[in-house]
């Protein structure tokens, strides 16, 4: 990693360019990752990457460059480098006064206290174990349809550093780990797929506490049910979206649109709305980097800022966005510890963490029962949003009908279709089993690990497409 003193040096190259702040990112990532498919192991990988990223900012101008090196006297070249690239009238930057150059502070070390990190000694034979036991399991499940089971067990170990001109020093460890299960089964005329993928901030010893024989259960259930489902109706139909990855929809289609990185482009639909009303009053939803082990938290966001819980929304109004270094230049709103970025290789960008709708007061029960015929989204999966407008389409991984207040057939092929900012404001209904579900977000910095989550909610109407 980088001393102190050639940080310092690096810094002061960067304010002699007549840049207005200064920004060096440090980083050393490991990776390891095992997969087995259809009983047999599929690969075996592991590697390093380690780089540091610089930005400048000079106005409205954001420069930014990196390399693998950790030599000083070539990252002090490479900062040189940028000034005959440098424009000049330049429009300042929104903000009351730029970050004042100061001295750097003694260093800020963070860590989680995982056991069992990719820095111990855990036998690879032991996650290979790990696999297998998933692997029979899920066979035991499956029967003759089951066609194929595939298990993969990723881990990383990220250290970083983070100094700046604001006299920021800090060190921070992270330690993810994530399990992918997914089971294919078929008829002879069609196929299914059932897929789940836990993770946490936490090393080996998260997996050591997963139930195999559950996680694979689950997922051949859903292979096999959707398999003999009915084609799911078209048409504009009462909804009711079952906790922890249901909280895809209001990610993508409401969470991105509360980032700063499209709030200050004006490519936002809740662009100048705070203090309004933009969702129904028994919504309420929270940004949070700070919850224990949870898959998007972070000690410090990748700015060198402690991270935060960020009220979002209350009561239907919507009280803050997810504010960057650059966002809160642009827009004058203050920073919520929401800079965010996959490697050196990214300038920071505002972005989620572990974004949720928060519980309510009802039951899933009562949910349910209070609609005559209607679609119940038990498990979501992917889809697609356009972050300007918040249209989006989202697949329902697993879906059943309502009808006359109660769970009924199976259904496939079910999608919602909508605007974010229609469907927060048609949530009649909230319940009390806030759950989290993880996932991979991409935008502008790059690919991240972000917690979505809600309990169940009911949406009084909303576009289904299916295969009638």
């Amino acid at each position: 990693m980088l001393e102190q003193e050639s940080a310092a040096k690096i810094l002061e190259a960067g304010k002699s360019t007549g840049a207005d702040y200064v920004e060096i990112f440090v980083e050393n990532t490991y990776r390891a990752s095992l997969s087995l498919l259809s009983s047999e192991m599929e690969s075996c990988q592991s590697g390093i990457d380690a780089g540091v990223g610089i930005r400048l900012l000079f106005g409205d101008q954001v420069y930014y460059v990196y390399s693998n090196t950790l030599d000083e006297d070539e990252l002090v070249a490479l900062v040189y480098k940028q000034k005959p690239r440098l424009q000049a009238g330049g429009t300042a930057l929104r903000s009351p006064s730029r970050p004042p150059f100061s001295v750097l502070r003694p260093g800020t070390k963070a860590g989680n206290m995982e056991l069992l990190s990719l820095d111990h000694d855990v036998p690879t034979l032991q996650k290979v174990e790990f696999l297998q036991a998933i692997d029979r399991a899920a066979r035991k499940d499956g029967g003759d349809k089951l066609s194929q089971v595939y298990a993969m067990l990723s881990q990383s170990r990220q250290k970083v550093q983070i100094f700046s001109s604001e006299g920021t020093s800090t060190e921070d460890e992270r330690n993810y780990i994530r399990c992918v299960c997914q089971a294919i089964a078929g008829d002879g005329t069609r196929e299914s797929m059932g897929y789940e993928a836990p993770g946490a901030q936490a090393g080996w010893e998260y997996a050591q506490g997963l139930d195999t024989e559950a996680l694979a259960g689950k997922v051949v259930r859903r292979a096999l049910l959707k398999l003999d489902a009915v084609a799911c109706p078209a048409g504009k139909l009462p909804v009711v979206i079952d906790n922890g990855f249901g909280g895809v929809i209001f990610h993508e289609a409401c969470g991105h649109s509360l980032e700063t990185t499209s709030v200050a482009k004006k490519a936002s639909v809740f662009t100048d709305k705070l203090g309004e009303q933009i969702a129904n009053s028994c919504v309420s939803a929270v940004d949070d980097g700070t919850l224990p082990g949870e898959w998007g938290s972070l000690n410090f966001d990748d700015e060198g800022m402690p991270t935060q819980r960020t009220q979002l929304i209350k009561d239907g109004i919507l009280q803050s966005y997810m504010v960057d270094l650059v966002g809160s230049m642009q827009t004058g709103y203050a920073r919520t510890g929401s800079g965010r970025r996959q490697s050196y290789r990214f300038a920071p960008a505002s972005r989620m963490r572990n974004t949720f709708i928060e519980a309510g007061p009802h039951k899933l029960e009562e949910l349910i029962a209070s609609i005559d015929y209607g679609l119940y989204a038990h498990k979501m999966g992917g889809g697609s949003v356009s972050p300007g407008t918040g249209e989006f389409n989202f697949a329902a991984d697993e879906a059943y009908i309502i009808r006359n207040g109660k769970i009924a057939e199976p259904v496939r092929s079910a999608s919602l279709i909508g605007r974010g900012e229609e469907v927060i404001r048609r949530i009649s209904m909230v319940a009390d089993n806030p759950e989290y579900g993880q996932g991979m977000c991409g935008s502008v910095s790059g690919s991240i690990p972000a917690n979505v989550g809600q309990p169940a909610i009911k949406v009084d109407e909303i576009l289904i497409g299916g295969d009638e």
